[in-house]
């Protein structure tokens, strides 16, 4: 369990957190969840990873893959916000 995942007793997602697997970040337990994310004030969907206190999150570019078949990811700098989507509306917000 890294320092990251260690939030996961409370109300607020974790400062950085993968889908991929692979990565050191990845948490499925946290993923399970469901992860809203706002960057740069609009909510996004299609979010690869993120990190707050970085700001910046990491998408696909586009249809592009690397030679093992995994997707071309880019980072976008910008405020990132996130919370668990199973507390409901009211949830807390984890942001800068």
């Amino acid at each position: 369990m890294t320092e990251d995942t260690k939030s996961a007793g409370t109300d607020t997602p974790p400062n950085h957190l993968s889908v991929n697997p692979m990565s050191p970040h990845f948490d499925g337990d946290l993923l399970s969840r469901g992860i809203g994310i706002r960057f740069k004030g609009a909510t996004r969907t299609t979010v690869e990873e993120y990190c707050i206190s970085e700001s910046w999150i990491k998408v696909q570019a586009g249809k592009a893959r690397d030679r093992k078949g995994n997707p071309l990811l880019i980072k976008l700098s910008g405020p990132v916000e996130a919370w668990f989507e199973d507390l409901g509306d009211n949830a807390p917000v984890a942001k800068l």
